[in-house]
């Protein structure tokens, strides 16, 4: 009778155990930010001494990766993931003046996104972003007569593109693929050495320089990065171009920031605009969208370099100790207001 009794109090402490932790799951993926903050107790991992003193990037020379112990400082494939103090800035630039580099900068601006966003990002980029570099700006919007005149620096310029404003804000986050395929085969790509693609709603905070160059360039997302893989929001209906299985995968990265070399962003571009249209024909819509496609292409095509959270972070999760200096930062979201 003992016996019995001990074993369905065990039970019972059992699944109030697994409750307390679907209950701690759901919050910490749904929104208590207190509960949110035990993110930092999950450990990133660390990347193995041998491969930290071979790690070498074509603008910053050696990487300093040692110098960060509390945070994971490369991938499994080799590739170096940048964080403050791994680099040597003043290296980075000399390197890039050099090659004599043109680097691109695409945004897209449509709707009330270009009169909420576009002309903080713009001040902020020639403040911070490939200072003293040659640089294009490439403004993709319905309403160019509207785009705001910036004072731009020596060397740097500004191309508007006229789009056509799809009907929902998720059609033109869908369509974005395909405009910057074609961009990037026309004056774009005739222009520019690297280029990097980045959303409108956030601003820079601190210097965004050469040391983020690469053949292929992925975004650490700030809301996902200490997460473990099988939390991650993968697009998983497996009828989907963009489907990434249970098991697969590496990191989850932000479509708020992607770069790379002309080339490579031609196929990034191409393979994800295909993804949308076969997705598209078979009434399929992932996710997260475009997103959902670049993750799925860095999936299968390993990026050659990887941008911790502190290039693109979100001010709403608060204070991390590992988050020294924050590139840029996301603008509050306003989705009622500029997704009408």
């Amino acid at each position: 009778m003992a016996l019995k009794e001990g074993l369905r109090t065990w039970k019972r402490i059992f699944w109030q155990l697994i409750l307390l932790g679907f209950g701690l799951l759901g919050l910490l993926l749904y929104g208590l930010p207190i509960v949110r903050h035990l993110e930092v107790l999950i450990p990133m991992g660390v990347c193995p001494s041998a491969r930290m003193a071979m790690l070498r990037d074509n603008f910053t020379g050696l990487l300093r990766l040692w110098d960060r112990p509390d945070v994971l400082t490369c991938t499994s494939w080799g590739a170096p993931i940048i964080w403050d103090g791994t680099f040597d800035p003043a290296v980075a630039q000399q390197e890039a003046l050099q090659q004599n580099l043109t680097i691109g900068l695409t945004v897209f601006a449509v709707g009330r996104y270009l009169e909420k966003y576009l002309a903080r990002f713009l001040e902020t980029a020639e403040q911070h972003f490939m200072v003293g570099q040659r640089v294009v700006y490439y403004v993709f919007t319905e309403l160019p007569a509207a785009v705001p005149r910036v004072a731009l620096g020596p060397g740097r310029g500004l191309r508007v593109e006229r789009v056509v404003r799809e009907r929902r804000w998720q059609d033109v986050s869908m369509q974005r693929m395909r405009t910057l395929h074609e961009a990037l085969h026309g004056r774009l790509g005739r222009e520019a050495h690297f280029v990097f693609c980045m959303d409108v709603d956030q601003h820079f905070r601190s210097s965004f320089g050469p040391e983020a160059l690469a053949e292929s360039v992925a975004q650490l997302h700030a809301w996902h990065y200490h997460r473990p893989r099988w939390l991650l929001p993968y697009e998983r209906d497996a009828r989907s171009a963009a489907a990434v299985a249970p098991g697969e995968g590496d990191f989850y990265y932000h479509a708020a920031v992607f770069g790379g070399s002309v080339a490579a962003l031609r196929g990034l571009t191409g393979h994800c605009a295909r993804a949308l249209q076969r997705d598209r024909e078979r009434g399929l819509e992932a996710r997260w969208h475009d997103e959902s496609h670049l993750n799925k292409f860095f999936w299968l095509h390993k990026p050659a370099k990887v941008l911790s959270p502190e290039f693109c972070w979100s001010p709403d999760i608060g204070w991390r100790a590992e988050i020294r200096r924050p590139r840029l930062l996301w603008a509050p979201k306003e989705y009622a207001l500029v997704r009408d």
